[in-house]
C-alpha cells in the first residue's frame, strides 16, 4: 500500500493573531516586518478580519496564496476585536500565540523576547507594555493618553492584574492556558487581555515586555466611545465574578439612557400643546424605544448589528418585546406597591424585571446569532 501520510512540514511554533477591520495598506508591510523580526522561528500569522469594505481580506488572501506562513479567517455577519482574536488564537495549532494590532504600532521586534520568556517557562503571558522602563506611549495625543492613565489606574484599583498596561492589546502566551478558558472568555469589546488575566486570576504566571508605541501609518483609529463603553462593561462582570455579562451592562445603560429621552420627549410634547396625556406619552415612548433600538444596535449589539430590511423587522420585533416588557414591569411594579413595600421598591422591581424581559426577548430574537 502506498504510503498516505501527507510530507512533513516544520511546526510552526508561534502563531501570531492579527485582527483587522479596514487596514488594507498595512497587511503586506507587516507580513514583511514580521518575516524581519522572526527570522529563524516557525511562525504563521493569521488575519482575523471583519469583513472589511476595503478589501483587508483580499489583499491578506491575496499574500497567502504565494506565503504559506500567512492565512485568513474572514468573519461575515460578526464583528467585535475579542471575538475576532478568540476565534483566530483557537484557529491555531501552534504552542505560542501573539495577539498584536496591524496598525503598525506594536513593535513587531519584541516578539523574539517575548517568545524566549514563555520558552524559559517562568511565566504563561507576556504583555507588552508602555509603562514601564523602557516603553513609551508618546505617540498618543493628550486626551487618549489621559484616558488610558485613567482606564489603567481604575484597573488595577478594582481588579487584582498582575499588569502595568491593562489596556495593551499586545501580548503572547501558551495556548493551552488560553483553552483552558477561552469558554469563559467575553467576545465582545476590544480589552481582550484584560479579560484573559481576569478571568484565569492566579493562575496565570505573567512576565512583561516593554515597547515603544509607534504612529500609525495607515487606515484608521477605533478608538471611540463604544470601546469606554465596553471597558466599563468588562470592569462591572468582572467585579460580579462574571454573574452578569458586560452586553447587559451595555444594554442596561442604554436602557436608562432611554429613559431620560422618554421624559425629554413627553415634556417637549406637553410644552408644544400635545393632547390628551395619553398621545403625548405614546409620541414620548415611541421616540425612546427608537432611541434604545439604534443604541444598541450600534454599541450593545455592534457584532451582530442589523442592516437594511433586517433592521427594520428586528425594530418592529424589538417595539413588540418592549411592549410587553413595559406591561410586565408595571405590573411587577403596581402588584409589590399594593403589598406597602414602597414606592421606590416596586418602582426598581419593576424597572429590573422589564430591563430582564427586554434584553432576553432582544438576544434571543432581534439580535440573535445569524
Amino acid at each position: 500500500m502506498p504510503d498516505s501520510r501527507p510530507p512533513e512540514t516544520p511546526r510552526v511554533e508561534l502563531s501570531v493573531v492579527l485582527p483587522t477591520y479596514k487596514e488594507q495598506g498595512n497587511v503586506a508591510e507587516l507580513v514583511r516586518r514580521l518575516g524581519a523580526a522572526l527570522d529563524g522561528i516557525a511562525w504563521e500569522a493569521i488575519f482575523v478580519d471583519d469583513n472589511s469594505p476595503d478589501g483587508t481580506w483580499e489583499t491578506a488572501k491575496a499574500i497567502a496564496a504565494r506565503d504559506p506562513r500567512v492565512r485568513c479567517l474572514r468573519r461575515v455577519g460578526r464583528r467585535g476585536l475579542a471575538g475576532a482574536c478568540i476565534e483566530g488564537i483557537l484557529s491555531s495549532a501552534a504552542p505560542y500565540v501573539a495577539v498584536m494590532d496591524a496598525d503598525l504600532q506594536h513593535d513587531e521586534t519584541v516578539l523574539s523576547k517575548m517568545l524566549d520568556q514563555l520558552r524559559e517557562g517562568t511565566c504563561d503571558l507576556v504583555a507588552a507594555t508602555r509603562y514601564t522602563e523602557g516603553g513609551s506611549a508618546d505617540s498618543f495625543g493628550k486626551t487618549r493618553g489621559a484616558l488610558s492613565r485613567l482606564a489603567t489606574t481604575i484597573t488595577r484599583k478594582l481588579l487584582d492584574v498582575p499588569l502595568s498596561d491593562p489596556m495593551s492589546g499586545f501580548f503572547m502566551l501558551r495556548r493551552d492556558k488560553f483553552d483552558a478558558i477561552a469558554p469563559r472568555l467575553s467576545p465582545a469589546g476590544f480589552k481582550i487581555l484584560l479579560d484573559i488575566a481576569a478571568t484565569a486570576g492566579p493562575s496565570l504566571r505573567v512576565a512583561e515586555q516593554s515597547y515603544t508605541f509607534g504612529k500609525r501609518e495607515a487606515g484608521e483609529s477605533k478608538f471611540n466611545i463604544q470601546i469606554g463603553l465596553e471597558f466599563l462593561g468588562l470592569i462591572f462582570a468582572k467585579l460580579t465574578g462574571d454573574l452578569v455579562e458586560p452586553r447587559f451592562i451595555l444594554f442596561a445603560l442604554v436602557g436608562a439612557i432611554g429613559f431620560i429621552v422618554n421624559l425629554a420627549a413627553l415634556k417637549i410634547a406637553l410644552m408644544a400643546g400635545v393632547q390628551p396625556f395619553d398621545t403625548a406619552f405614546a409620541i414620548a415612548t415611541f421616540i425612546s424605544l427608537c432611541s434604545n433600538f439604534f443604541l444598541n444596535n450600534e454599541l450593545t449589539y455592534r457584532d451582530k448589528r442589523l442592516k437594511g430590511l433586517s433592521q427594520l423587522t428586528g425594530f418592529l420585533v424589538f417595539c413588540l418585546f418592549g411592549s410587553i416588557g413595559l406591561l410586565s414591569g408595571v405590573g411587577v411594579a403596581h402588584w409589590i406597591q399594593s403589598s406597602n413595600d414602597g414606592l421606590w421598591v416596586a418602582g426598581a422591581a419593576g424597572a429590573v424585571m422589564g430591563v430582564l424581559w427586554n434584553y432576553a426577548m432582544s438576544s434571543l430574537f432581534v439580535w440573535r446569532t445569524r
